[in-house]
């Protein structure tokens, strides 16, 4: 096949590894993987998991105030109280996830 013996479409072997270079000369090969780009991204997106837990002690606090202030709502300010606790960590559980995702991408 002619197109397969085309030099200018074989790949470039340095030091036994082959690797796609790029088109314009002095530019880095194509194949470079940027790790620390994709652990700081991680690291970003991880701090939305200490406004969660921001989220959530402001939660239990206001739980405290309005049961100090209305004893005979007790039962229905911890019920509010757990499903917004729900709702915050669903939001950590999602942001982990995301981080997960930008660290082990490309």
């Amino acid at each position: 096949c002619r197109l397969l013996s085309t030099p200018a479409l074989a790949p470039v072997a340095a030091a036994g590894v082959t690797q796609r270079t790029s088109a314009l000369v002095g530019l880095e090969p194509l194949g470079k993987r940027n790790a620390g780009v994709s652990v700081l991204g991680c690291a970003i997106a991880m701090v939305a998991v200490g406004g969660c837990a921001q989220g959530i002690g402001q939660l239990f606090a206001a739980l405290v105030v309005g049961m100090a202030r209305n004893p005979s709502m007790k039962e229905d300010l911890f019920t509010y109280t757990l499903i917004g606790m729900g709702f915050l960590e669903f939001l950590a559980i999602v942001v982990i996830l995301i981080a997960g995702l930008l660290l082990y991408s490309e």
